[in-house]
């Protein structure tokens, strides 16, 4: 799982039909605690992840399983938002 912050979304006038409906949202990760220089689009499939907030994600296999299709063009999902309040460690 990685963890990172909502950057911004991404806009997508054409895709497949498979991932119509999909949010797609610009995410920086944060490696020990610090958010770094990476970048990753992610799927947000109902999570509701907004801009600045910091989120878990999965990739691979395990981000096609969470869509609940094994044929889906999807390598990383936005699974979780973490909670600020209850002092994080991460």
């Amino acid at each position: 799982m990685i963890i990172g912050r909502v950057y911004g979304s991404v806009v997508s006038t054409h895709k497949l039909e498979s991932l119509v409906g999909c949010k797609f949202m610009l995410v920086q990760c944060i490696e020990h605690g610090k958010l770094v220089d990476k970048y990753l689009v992610a799927v947000d499939n109902g999570i509701g992840a907004g801009i600045g907030e910091d989120v878990i994600i999965v990739r691979g296999s395990s981000a096609r399983a969470g869509m609940g299709k094994d044929d889906v063009p999807v390598d990383a999902l936005i699974v979780g938002i973490l909670d600020k309040e209850q002092g994080n460690l991460y």
